[in-house]
């Protein structure tokens, strides 16, 4: 399936039904009175987060979405019947903003969020709204208000707990294959990733953590350059990076450290917000060095990185040094999500624990 993460529709509510001008004709009721119904409402255009889907392409393709017109009012009191809503289906994450002005009107950030974004018009009122002891044959009725009409534009930024940072070629696709049940495309030639996956890492019963492969990014990314750039929204919502790196490039001539130094350079010309979010350093394709070498390399990259944080020495092909990666990540992503629970107070007249049993 083509992955899409942008899109442009028009969405149109229902107007609402005109009310009626009817009066009530019978045998014997020459004074039947005003009897015109009011409108129905126009139908409503919501969107719902489905977790089911991943991406916007149902919406490359299907630009314009209306909902049903109220029905008219009519005679003997009977009032038109309101038009069918209309329901837009969009992964979680995606963002909802008006083509004209700009701003962002929604976020739908958790599975199974229903929102309003075009409200139908109002029905019109019939003849019987009218009728007072003053006015006993009212002949006014409304007309039926308009529906909401918008141009929209949706983008999906994907939630994931753990984002992968790095150029191309750098291991994220086998890694997050090693650590996830995500199975991007892995070859024994150069390529790049061209779209975003994601995996879910178990790390034990009811413990787990959503991670997310980008497209790798090249020098320039920030203006353009590359694919990478493309996507790099996806990592504004994780809540940690982790900067793969090939310690073992193919080429001896590429200098692992300025293509580490490249990529926060464009983190940081992309989104200063994204460049502070914490940082990890994960050295991968350990399994191309020598054992000897190995200690020396890693000690070398990282004095000559100056990097502060935390620094994992994995490959991603053999699994060494995963498991404690994953380990490492789930605390801390733990540790943040305990962070940001709201703390509630406890009634020290009540106690939490059941008495014990004597």
């Amino acid at each position: 399936m083509k992955f899409v993460d942008e899109a442009f529709i028009d969405i149109a509510a229902g107007d609402g039904g005109n009310g009626c001008v009817s009066f009530r004709h019978e045998k014997y009721k020459e004074f039947g009175g005003p009897n015109g119904g009011d409108g129905g409402r126009g139908g409503h255009v919501w969107a719902i987060a489905d977790p089911s889907l991943n991406t916007l392409v149902d919406y490359r393709y299907s630009r314009r979405h209306e909902a049903g017109r109220g029905e008219h009012g009519m005679g003997s009191d009977m009032f038109g019947a309101a038009g069918h809503d209309v329901t837009l289906k969009m992964p979680v994450g995606t963002i909802i903003s008006d083509v004209e002005t700009g701003a962002v009107l929604h976020e739908l950030l958790q599975p199974g969020e229903r929102i309003l974004i075009a409200k139908g018009g109002d029905g019109g009122f019939g003849n019987m709204r009218f009728k007072s002891s003053i006015n006993r044959a009212p002949r006014q009725k409304t007309p039926g208000w308009p529906g909401e009409r918008k141009s929209l534009k949706l983008e999906l930024k994907v939630l994931a707990d753990v984002g992968l940072l790095g150029m191309p070629n750098a291991g994220k696709s086998t890694l997050i294959a090693a650590v996830s049940n995500a199975r991007p495309k892995i070859a024994d030639y150069p390529f790049t990733t061209l779209h975003p996956n994601l995996g879910v890492v178990r790390v034990g019963p009811e413990q787990s953590f959503v991670i997310a492969d980008v497209p790798g990014l090249i020098e320039g990314a920030s203006e353009g350059a590359g694919l990478g750039h493309q996507f790099l929204r996806h990592l504004q919502r994780t809540h940690l990076l982790l900067h793969v790196v090939d310690i073992a490039p193919f080429d001896e001539g590429v200098d692992p450290v300025a293509q580490a130094k490249a990529i926060v350079a464009e983190l940081k010309k992309y989104d200063p917000a994204l460049h502070q979010k914490p940082r990890w350093l994960v050295l991968n394709k350990l399994d191309m060095v020598p054992a000897e070498e190995r200690a020396a390399r890693v000690k070398d990259f990282v004095r000559r990185m100056r990097f502060k944080g935390p620094v994992f020495e994995i490959s991603a092909l053999t699994r060494e040094g995963c498991e404690s990666l994953v380990q490492a990540v789930y605390q801390h992503i733990r540790a943040r999500q305990l962070a940001d629970q709201p703390v509630t107070e406890v009634d020290p007249r009540f106690p939490t624990d059941p008495p014990a049993n004597p």
